[in-house]
């Protein structure tokens, strides 16, 4: 009886907590149905309390009872409502923002251009707000310091208002912010207490702030504190205080000391003393003689030391360059060219003969004129950068016409056989498309090997992505990064497809994909560079920078020469998540952390749900493209797939790029970016694009 006692009541132990994970299931779902119809309720009275003008018809409970894609500025994510976007609509009123407060699942509010009015509410409740935009309203009072509870947020643009006040510090709290828009307000105090890390977008103009611009805050450009009469520091005008800092130490030692008092006034002390400016006037001057036979005198030592040290060295100097050109007869060519100094070839005999340029063919289509080693030798060159494959520089020959050129010598490749070597640069040769930097001619020798391309005016993809990140950058647009991710795609596809027309033709590669080797000619048009050249093969060094964050996880660790098709996919997909996210392969992170695999990173974050992290914050301020967006990073992660065999081919996607290129110009402009692209409409930093195609 004990036992079946015992079991009988563990049974019913188990019972009752079965029981209430369930009760406790049911709560959850209730509350989570119930939170929309809190949701609904809230706007409802948000509009009842701001629009007056009607534009809000479409919030009708009776004909459209679910506010999610129905009712107009409003999105929904999971049953919660995320998004607010009501831009320019005449709302009016200073009863209506209080009730937004009560959305607490809100990510994104933006009420920029209407007529609201009052106070700014306590917003702490919705601690997942990320964008909050408030801009050109009258709203009145002071900044409430609860904003600075809402640790989520990173662009706040509460500018072209009547907020009074000071600055409160608990904004130092939003240690996450991008976007801080104060200007035009009636703010008054200092900001030196304002200490944001990783700030990017901020404006503080026409206020009645005073005080000393902080340290930190120095960075930003003078517009973004003009209209405030009361700052001052850099990059305003110095302080009062900065002014006479030099003068100050002075006051400081003269009141340690007892002042002098003016030589005229002075007492001698005795019948002999003489006074003070009669005895600094005859001693206190060096006479020009003096100068002279001093300055005499340095150079006299000058000379003196350095023609000891040319008879010390120079019959050790003529000596080596003695025994050096007895060698064997050995012709040396002399030139200022970083490239060419060993371009020397053994023949039998002793004797020496160098290699010749070679020139492929269609040359004429790219302009290009014919020339000897001896002319690129004597033009002048301008080093472009290093690289996995070697050494790019800037020529300008004698005609004045610019090559750019390749040179090999650090690359394994100075160790394959002349028949290889041409061989490889033959199939190289005849890849011509609009969208790869065309090989133009080549130069082979034992010790040297350069190669000859068109000149790319307009620099590379990461240098218009990365290059002079923050404050009055040119940001490249939607647009232009479309264009250049489409033109480099049929670049690739040219070389995967080129390889099918000859019989026997192993299957090419380009085998160097990065956003460095992205480069756009005079036109803007983006082309391919390098390619090929990774079968040649790398130093170690320059093998493992070359594969940091584009090289397939399929791929044999450096510095073995590797390429594949697969490959290229992987790393055009690594680099469409350069052109979203505007990061690079290896950038560090806010937080500290560092991207090396970029593909992981994004999935983790978009894992997570917060896909707005993602995107590039200077693409915030494009229109309409969250569709285009969400479609290009779903393609980029399917390309960037640790399964080589999930990657899409390079011709579909080509097509892909095509078809969202094409909804983005056929479909209307929206009023912003939707929650699950990140979306904002926030201020841009700086206007414009940097390429016309």
């Amino acid at each position: 009886m004990p036992r079946n006692s015992g079991g009988g009541g563990g049974a019913t132990l188990l019972l009752l907590f079965l029981l209430t994970l369930l009760l406790r299931c049911f709560v959850c779902y209730a509350d989570t149905a119930g939170s929309l119809d809190a949701d609904v309720a809230a706007l409802s009275d948000f509009r009842l309390a701001a629009d007056r003008s009607g534009a809000l018809a479409s919030w009708d409970l009776s004909a459209n009872p679910a506010p999610c894609g129905t009712w107009r500025g409003v999105s929904c994510s999971g049953g919660r409502v995320t998004r607010l976007v009501l831009e320019g609509f005449g709302l009016s009123g200073d009863a209506a923002l209080p009730a937004l407060a009560r959305l607490d699942g809100l990510r994104v509010l933006s009420l920029k251009g209407n007529s609201l009015t009052g106070d700014i509410p306590d917003l702490s409740p919705l601690a997942g707000l990320k964008l909050l935009f408030l801009a050109g309203n009258s709203l009145s009072g002071p900044i409430p310091p609860s904003i600075g509870a809402l640790y989520r947020l990173y662009r706040l643009d509460l500018s072209f208002n009547n907020l009074s006040g000071v600055v409160p510090p608990e904004l130092n709290r939003l240690d996450r912010l991008l976007t801080l828009r104060l200007d035009s307000n009636r703010l008054s105090g200092g900001i030196d207490g304002i200490a944001l890390p990783v700030l990017q977008d901020f404006n503080v103009s026409n206020n009645l702030l005073t005080g000393r611009i902080p340290v930190a805050m120095a960075k930003f450009p003078a517009r973004a504190f003009g209209g405030n009469v009361g700052l001052c520091s850099a990059p305003l005008p110095p302080c009062k205080d900065e002014a006479q800092q030099p003068n100050a130490s002075a006051a400081v030692n003269a009141s340690a000391t007892p002042p002098c008092p003016p030589a005229a006034a002075m007492v001698a002390s005795s019948p002999s003393a003489k006074p003070a400016g009669a005895a600094t006037s005859g001693k206190g001057k060096m006479s020009r003689a003096a100068v002279v036979a001093i300055v005499a005198g340095d150079f006299a030592v000058v000379g003196l030391v350095a023609g000891l040290l040319f008879c010390y060295f120079w019959p050790r100097l003529s000596g080596r360059r003695s025994a050096r050109r007895l060698r064997e007869g050995e012709k040396i060519v002399y030139s200022s060219s970083p490239y060419g100094a060993t371009g020397v070839v053994a023949a039998a005999g002793g004797t020496f003969e160098r290699g010749k340029m070679v020139f492929l063919e269609d040359l004429g289509s790219s302009g290009g004129k014919r020339f000897e080693l001896d002319d690129l030798l004597r033009a002048s060159a301008e080093m472009l950068g290093k690289g996995g494959c070697g050494t790019a520089y800037k020529a300008v020959l004698g005609d004045g016409s610019v090559v750019a050129v390749k040179r090999l010598r650090d690359a394994t490749a100075a160790a394959a056989s002349k028949k290889d070597f041409e061989h490889h640069m033959a199939v190289l040769g005849r890849l011509r498309h609009p969208n790869i930097v065309p090989l133009n001619a080549y130069y082979y020798a034992r010790d040297e090997k350069l190669l000859v391309y068109e000149f790319m005016p307009n620099g590379s993809l990461f240098s218009l992505l990365h290059g002079n990140r923050g404050p009055g950058r040119t940001p490249l647009d939607w647009a232009a990064r479309m264009r250049i991710a489409s033109a480099a795609a049929r670049g690739l596809a040219y070389i995967h497809h080129a390889s099918r027309r000859g019989s026997g033709t192993p299957r090419l590669a380009h085998g160097n994909i990065k956003s460095t080797n992205i480069l756009l000619d005079k036109a803007g048009v983006a082309r391919l560079a390098d390619c090929g050249l990774a079968q040649l093969g790398s130093s170690p060094a320059a093998a493992a920078a070359r594969s940091a964050g584009y090289r397939a996880p399929e791929a044999p660790p450096p510095p073995r020469p590797w390429a594949s098709q697969k490959g290229d996919v992987y790393a055009f997909g690594v680099v469409l998540l350069e052109l979203l996210t505007g990061r690079c392969p290896g950038s560090e992170l806010p937080n500290g952390g560092v991207v090396v695999e970029l593909p992981r990173w994004v999935q983790s974050v978009v894992r997570e749900e917060w896909t707005s992290e993602v995107f590039d914050l200077e693409l915030m301020k494009d229109k309409g493209i969250e569709e285009e967006m969400v479609a290009m990073l779903q393609l980029a992660l399917s390309c960037a797939s640790a399964a080589p065999d999930q990657r899409p081919k390079i011709g579909y996607v080509v097509k892909m790029i095509e078809e969202i290129r094409a909804c983005g110009e056929a479909s209307p402009s929206h009023e912003s970016m939707d929650e699950s692209s990140g979306v904002s409409d926030s201020p841009a930093v700086s206007e414009g694009g940097a390429i016309s195609q």
